[in-house]
């Protein structure tokens, strides 16, 4: 289980690190709104990761809600992003079975109770972002603006460019 993790957050990184870069494109003065709410949008999902993130740790975090009053600039973004992102990829490479299935109970940031195992706790985050990230690519649509190609199959190929010569050769052993 702990592979199928870190593809996942290999992923998660590959399409954030995109994500963000594709985000420059937007004009920060003439199309202010879609900007903002881009950032706004990328910063919701990156503090909740680093929330959970926290959880997963076992530590407090600084957050009273899902998100900071003040809008980071991009650049800070990227590089907290990216910060988040690898932590998240050093901590589920040693995860065993039994440390994913354990619970863990926490506090939500408007003080209701939870419990979720790892690997929900996992998933959640990165679900979470990929919704989000659906959202601003859909912005950036909007705005003619190319998306990145954020799925995880052209990543796994992006990844492992071996995948493809792969698939060439089982089309021509079948036929």
């Amino acid at each position: 289980m702990s592979e199928l993790f870190q593809v996942l957050y290999g992923y998660q990184a590959w399409a954030n690190s995109d994500l963000l870069d594709q985000l420059a494109a937007i004009d920060p003065k003439a199309q202010a709104t879609e900007f903002h709410t881009a950032i706004r949008l990328t910063n919701h999902y990156h503090v909740v990761a680093r929330i959970f993130a926290a959880h997963l740790d076992g530590r407090a975090h600084d957050y009273a809600s899902d998100n900071t009053v003040e809008t980071p600039e991009l650049n800070e973004l990227h590089e907290s992003v990216a910060a988040i992102d690898r932590w998240y990829q050093d901590y589920v490479r040693p995860l065993t079975s039994d440390k994913l299935s354990e619970p863990v109970a926490f506090t939500f940031t408007d003080g209701d109770k939870g419990c979720m195992t790892r690997q929900e706790m996992l998933m959640h985050v990165a679900l979470h972002s990929a919704i989000h990230r659906g959202e601003v690519c859909r912005i950036l649509s909007q705005l003619a603006i190319s998306p990145p190609w954020d799925t995880l199959a052209v990543y796994l190929h992006q990844a492992e460019p071996s995948r493809r010569l792969q698939g060439s050769m089982r089309a021509m052993s079948i036929s």
